[in-house]
């Protein structure tokens, strides 16, 4: 972390506290990351977010109250809204898709190595995926699975907002492309591919790549090729 960069900062949400002590631990040696508070419900985490602003919240999924899914949707639709990432011991289907839907940024278990944990709050700070390219596509599959009619259409006429540009390099986050990658297939600068990202996000009414690559999915245009570029 250079000097004047400001640490990301995190607040932990489980209602056990031996797993908020043991994350508190695992990051804590990371001097560019900062645990600013913890809670143990989901109304916590809503007055410990506005009381701490913070920059990425780790959250259990099942805890009392709201919950963990309820507390996602509220914080990323609050004032000033953090990225939302769900830290849980269920691999089930229903609790990642419900997450997603509700608006995390990513969907981790509590297995992972620190060093990981300590990558993935640092990409997502970023608003880069936390998934890799194959994790993500396995989701989006799932996810467009049981998608009907109606959402594939609903997606279709979201995407018909995008400029061409702006759809091409839509299907190539949904092939899971970094932005150094999308710069490179498309002749672009990266800071170009970021802006084209940022007017995405305005005119789909989403917050991050995993969204994006979501939407084209349900349109069924995540293996649709790129003009010119062989995709």
């Amino acid at each position: 972390m250079s000097q004047n960069a400001a640490p990301v900062r995190v607040i932990v949400v489980d209602d056990d506290p031996m797993v908020v002590t043991g994350i508190t631990g695992i990051l804590h040696p990371a001097e560019d990351i900062e645990v600013v508070g913890s809670a143990s419900s989901g109304e916590e985490a809503l007055d410990k977010a506005a009381l701490h602003f913070p920059d990425v919240v780790l959250t259990d999924i099942r805890m009392p109250g709201i919950g963990g899914i309820e507390a996602i949707e509220r914080l990323v639709n609050s004032v000033r809204p953090p990225q939302v990432v769900a830290l849980t011991s269920f691999d089930t289907d229903d609790y990642l898709f419900r997450a997603l839907e509700a608006g995390a940024a990513g969907y981790l278990l509590k297995d992972i190595a620190p060093v990981a944990l300590a990558e993935a709050i640092r990409k997502v700070h970023l608003g880069e995926p936390i998934l890799s390219p194959r994790s993500m596509q396995q989701l989006i599959t799932k996810v467009t699975t049981d998608q009907d009619q109606r959402r594939q259409h609903e997606a279709e006429e979201m995407l018909a907002d995008l400029t061409e540009r702006e759809l091409e390099i839509a299907i190539l986050v949904a092939q899971g492309l970094s932005n150094q990658e999308i710069a490179d297939a498309t002749f672009m600068s990266q800071a170009t591919v970021k802006t084209h990202l940022n007017r995405i996000n305005i005119k789909l009414d989403t917050s991050n790549r995993v969204h994006i690559a979501v939407a084209v999915e349900r349109a069924r245009m995540g293996n649709a090729g790129v003009a010119g570029q062989g995709l």
